[in-house]
């Protein structure tokens, strides 16, 4: 019998989307489904983004050079200046989403059977570009009690070992929304200057932060060989299907790593930079709308889930995500209940288990993701949803 790889038997489904087929079947019952357990924005993408695209006007379809167009590159360059960060377009590599940076940047700096520390819960996909390169991931457990601060350096030092090469965060953070302070951000850079370690750092919410500014690695002064940032417009522009991200990083022999990966592949999708081109001009004050939105949304998740009865959400200070602690024994069985057995006003909502956002066996089985991607109207539903049936579900905590 033909047999496949081992990586494809560790390849780990995602958890974000493994309920798909339950909320379909939900659906075709005529259940409406609130779905907060994926990050899609409702923002309306920027007309300016889709018209760059319906009127380019080019005979031939090319490809783009591998690191990405200039004109953007050099666009990009102009983008970090405005949020503090100083680099030139020759280091930048645009990528093919967010996605495909991480994984650049693990095959291009990690070796099989090497370990990166990452701070649980976590982005569920790392796991599978762990897989994808050969790497352990390490967790680091944070903790819902205090709002998913960084763990304590001293929980850090513990766990590494010499084969140890890297620490990535996600900031502003997904799934928890946390917004990692200054302090804390200057604790992991001499951490990895102790230790000699890259420093992955997932910057794809940066724009939506509410109780503070963020505070990129890029920001740290005397790290500059170390530091590694994964973008994305997909968030940032309400564009996730148009698959473009960036690989930041001012450490040379990495970018030359990563540049082969790039030419492997080929070039980065040419529509979709031209969108992201055009998304560099938007005004000024852009921003402001959908964060205030955002910040609204999130006003309103907490302030409904906390005046439940058994359930604690700390306020996330960034991002469009928040994790939830509910009265319950099992979140994955929780939230296929939802879909396949419970419906209120002939409505239900889809979440998250965070079963699948932690690296240790065991953890999360409390808790959910949600994600604040619906308009207030729609989210105080799902919540009303949510209620009903925190009290009628039979495996209370």
């Amino acid at each position: 019998m033909l047999s496949i790889s081992q990586r494809g038997i560790e390849m780990p489904a995602s958890p974000i989307r493994k309920l798909v087929p339950y909320a379909e079947a939900a659906k075709k019952k005529g259940i409406k489904v609130y779905h907060l357990n994926i990050g899609q924005p409702d923002i309306e993408t920027p007309p300016a983004i889709l018209d760059a695209v319906r009127h380019s006007d080019f005979k031939v379809l090319e490809y783009s050079h591998s690191a990405g167009n200039e004109s953007y590159r050099k666009k990009l360059v102009d983008y970090y200046q405005s949020v503090g960060i100083s680099v030139n377009h020759q280091q930048i590599i645009v990528t093919t989403g967010g996605s495909e940076a991480i994984q650049f940047g693990f095959m291009a700096c990690l070796d099989a059977g090497d370990e990166v520390i990452i701070p649980e819960p976590f982005y569920a996909n790392y796991n599978g570009f762990a897989v994808a390169a050969g790497v352990k991931v390490v967790p680091i457990t944070s903790r819902i009690e205090n709002g998913f601060a960084l763990p304590p350096i001293a929980d850090f030092e513990a766990k590494i070992t010499p084969r140890t090469k890297a620490i990535v965060i996600c900031n502003p953070n997904n799934p928890t929304g946390y917004l990692y302070s200054r302090e804390e951000m200057e604790q992991l850079k001499e951490l990895i200057l102790k230790h000699d370690l890259y420093l992955f750092s997932d910057e794809a919410y940066r724009e939506f932060c509410y109780g503070g500014e963020q505070v990129s690695a890029m920001h740290l002064t005397g790290v500059d060989e170390h530091v590694i940032i994964m973008d994305t417009i997909s968030k940032r522009y309400s564009a996730c299907g148009g698959r473009i991200g960036a690989f930041v990083t001012k450490n040379q022999r990495v970018l030359d790593a990563v540049m082969k990966f790039a030419q492997a592949r080929l070039s980065p999708p040419s529509f979709a930079q031209i969108a992201a081109e055009a998304a560099i001009d938007l005004p000024a004050d852009y921003f402001k709308a959908p964060k205030a939105e955002y910040q609204s949304r999130r006003d309103l998740i907490v302030k409904r889930l906390n005046a439940m009865e058994g359930v604690f959400c700390p306020n996330p200070g960034g991002a469009f995500y928040a994790m939830a602690k509910l009265p319950i024994n099992d979140a994955d069985q929780f939230c296929q209940w939802l879909l396949e057995e419970f419906s209120y006003e002939n409505q239900t909502v889809m979440l998250a288990p965070a079963t699948g956002f932690y690296g240790t066996p065991g953890l999360g089985k409390q808790e959910v993701r949600l994600a604040y991607v619906l308009n207030l109207s729609d989210i105080d539903k799902a919540m009303d949803c949510l209620e009903v049936a925190l009290r009628q579900y039979p495996g209370k905590k």
